[in-house]
């Protein structure tokens, strides 16, 4: 499926079309595509809300698939075996931020579905360094969700700092919410829910919230940190409102909507903070999916064939799936 020049998905821009196979370069690997998750930042490469860099491009991050063809130098993984593919798939492991350990921040990065074809294809090619051996407790597609939505929620979820036993408010409920509920829980957090949509609060108190509501402002006490996943500015100084002193609002998403002006004291003071998001990194990866396995993490999933990938992504901008949609290859 290939986006041609972006536009709302509702004009359904993203076109099924047979392309040449593509061919893994020195130290790449090529996947045979089994299962592609989607991804609200799927709709912000589609619908313009992140400038075109590759056009046309196939988008899709969420890659679960098994190695089909080696380059030269391949040496990493053997032919059949399951790999998955996430957002970040290239850094220069040369420039600062790489050198402390936060190549997520690199600024010759390269991306799945962005810089570079991903997943909503047959055939994928990844560099080898870049691709995830993945746990065999978890089938394809329960598995494929964790590569973004499960990745950046882990990222976001260290970014919030939470304390031992602490409380933890989730703002937005969908693909990511829910992995990230379900590894606070097995961490001991309380878990506090804000969605708009009562189908997305159900499923959030049945996976554990103690408590979930509409309105930061009908929250029973202050929380000790905070994660944002809908991308609205507007939430931000409403949540830092409701965060106790010394408390952490960390921001999920790759794109948020303008913040409206803060009030030092009512938003800030007593040594509360904002985090953002960027990425994450293979280390990150690597321990999401060991943790994951470890707290037995269940994905909530709703699939389609691979052709129907625009009227997915229109539900999930409609908030229409619950847990995660994936597309079947």
């Amino acid at each position: 499926m290939i986006l041609d020049g972006q536009g709302p998905i509702e004009s359904e821009p993203l076109a099924l079309r047979e392309v040449p196979d593509p061919e893994p370069g020195e130290r790449d690997v090529r996947l045979k595509v089994h299962v592609c998750a989607i991804c609200r930042t799927d709709l912000h490469v589609i619908e313009g809300d992140l400038p075109p860099v590759k056009m046309p491009i196939i988008p899709g991050h969420q890659i679960v698939g098994t190695v089909d063809k080696l380059g030269p130098n391949a040496r990493r993984f053997k032919l059949g075996q399951r790999v998955g593919v996430a957002w970040l798939r290239h850094t220069d492991g040369t420039c600062i931020y790489c050198a402390r350990g936060r190549e997520n921040l690199c600024p010759n990065s390269r991306y799945t579905g962005y810089t570079d074809d991903g997943g909503y294809a047959e055939m994928a090619v990844v560099p080898e360094a870049f691709a995830y051996d993945l746990p065999s407790s978890f089938g394809d597609v329960e598995a494929s969700p964790l590569l973004c939505a499960g990745l950046i929620g882990y990222r976001a979820l260290r970014r919030a700092s939470v304390p031992d036993r602490g409380k933890l408010l989730l703002v937005g409920f969908g693909s990511s919410a829910h992995v990230v509920i379900q590894l606070a829980l097995h961490r001991g957090y309380r878990v506090f829910v804000v969605s708009r949509a009562e189908k997305h609060l159900s499923l959030s108190r049945s996976l554990g919230a103690e408590w979930a509501g509409f309105d930061v402002r009908d929250l029973p006490e202050k929380m000790d940190s905070a994660i944002l996943f809908a991308p609205v500015g507007e939430l931000v100084p409403g949540i830092l409102e409701a965060l106790d002193r010394g408390g952490i609002l960390s921001i999920a998403g790759i794109h948020l909507s303008d913040v409206p002006s803060l009030n030092y004291q009512k938003h800030l003071f007593m040594e509360r903070e904002v985090r953002s998001v960027t990425a994450s990194t293979r280390e990150d990866g690597r321990e999401l999916l060991q943790e994951a396995a470890q707290a037995g993490v269940k994905p909530h999933i709703e699939t389609f064939p691979l052709e129907e990938a625009n009227q997915a992504l229109i539900r999930l901008k409609q908030d229409g799936i619950q847990g995660t949609g994936v597309l079947i290859i």
